[in-house]
């Protein structure tokens, strides 16, 4: 009996390790293929790998190649570019000498030309009543610019007090404000800053750029009204006397600066007021005022249209308005108006500013410095002019 029950345990013992060799093996077996499976996707993987590599490579070779393709066209263009600006130069040479040799002809009828004629008569008969001859000088050119600083915004205008003795500069920063800032003079405006600077409470604000100051008066258009001129003592900024000018403010008085619609100006016979009258197709007036009472002396329709005109200023009686592109251009003087009736546009030579394609937004003759005070494009700017007598012009 314990024999075959011994028996019976060897049997049982040698079935239960013969199982677990077969399972083993099983396990065996599936081990070796999951890593067979994983080297052939590592192999794999390893070949799209190299393949990746070989096209980056190809696309960098390829990259490279456009690349130096590229720089060679950069080059060859900017050779062009180079060769198109020197002849646009040499073009616009040829354009000036063609302009100031050849003067624009006027196209009018025979009707009108009579018309403006007898009028030009009656208004150099009633100018020298009024006015005298005494002032004879005409612009015959710009010669020179001198950028004196870049302060303030895109707009503004920068002048002196013309009166004798008067060194003082006023700066007015935008098109619309109460403030002004007085320097003691122009050194002191050049080194110094506007923190530095007197700052002049206004009792009304002014409107757009065309602001004087002439014997301790300031002359300015009063914002929020159409029409109204506003004289104000600078000392103690009270209003000294007010003028509404008729039929004034419904246009800008130059299309190429819209916030300004009376444009004040001062020369040698004294205070002006220019503007856009739409009554006349968009044409300027200039309006000769009394200073000392605020009042219009006598007003002159010039010939001269607003359309592209970017300022203006008067010299000795006559209107020379600056011309330009909306995009910003080379400033250029194309009509004048004399009020003597001594000098006429279509007889004069357009006359141009230095190079700088910008645009001015005010512009304001001295009659003691024989200069122009400028505002072009947020830069303060100087131009010497040569005057001559009309005889000579």
């Amino acid at each position: 009996m314990y024999t075959w029950m011994w028996t019976l345990l060897v049997l049982s013992l040698g079935l239960g390790h013969a199982q677990r060799s077969t399972q083993e093996a099983f396990m065996m077996q599936y081990f070796e293929r999951r890593i067979a499976q994983l080297e052939e996707r590592l192999i794999k993987c390893e070949q799209n790998t190299q393949q990746v590599d070989q096209k980056i490579y190809d696309l960098s070779t390829k990259v490279r190649g456009q690349l130096a393709s590229m720089e060679v066209h950069r080059t060859e263009v900017k050779t062009q570019v180079d060769n198109v600006a020197m002849r646009m130069e040499r073009v616009e040479r040829d354009v000036e000498y063609l302009e100031n040799k050849t003067p624009n002809q006027p196209h009018i009828e025979v009707e009108e030309a009579l018309m403006e004629q007898q009028m030009k008569d009656t208004q150099k008969k009633i100018v020298k009543i009024t006015l005298g001859t005494d002032c004879n000088i005409a612009l015959t050119g710009v010669k020179s610019l001198k950028i004196v600083k870049k302060a303030g915004d895109v707009y503004g205008s920068w002048l002196k007090d013309p009166t004798k003795g008067s060194a003082k500069i006023y700066f007015f920063s935008g098109n619309k404000n109460n403030t002004v800032l007085e320097f003691k003079s122009l050194k002191t405006f050049t080194e110094g800053r506007l923190a530095q600077a007197h700052p002049i409470q206004l009792p009304f604000p002014w409107q757009g750029t065309g602001h004087v100051v002439y014997n301790g008066f300031l002359y300015y258009h009063r914002a929020d009204t159409p029409n109204q001129i506003l004289k104000v003592h600078l000392l103690n900024r009270t209003v000294a006397d007010s003028m509404l000018l008729p039929g004034v403010g419904r246009l800008p008085t130059y299309a190429l600066t819209t916030h300004t619609f009376l444009d004040l100006a001062v020369d040698e016979l004294g205070l002006w007021v220019i503007y856009s009258d739409p009554e006349f197709g968009g044409n300027l007036v200039i309006t000769k005022l009394d200073k000392s009472s605020l009042a219009v002396e006598h007003t002159w329709d010039t010939t001269c249209t607003s359309r592209d005109a970017e300022s203006a200023f008067m010299i000795c009686g006559t209107l020379y308005v600056v011309y330009n592109s909306r995009y910003g251009g080379r400033s250029s003087i194309q009509c004048l108006y004399d009020i003597h009736d001594t000098i006429h546009s279509e007889e004069s030579p357009v006359l141009f500013f230095p190079k700088r394609y910008t645009n001015h937004y005010s512009m304001h003759y001295h009659p003691k410095d024989k200069q122009l005070y400028a505002w072009d494009d947020g830069y303060q700017t100087i131009y010497k002019v040569d005057l001559k007598s009309k005889a000579e012009v």
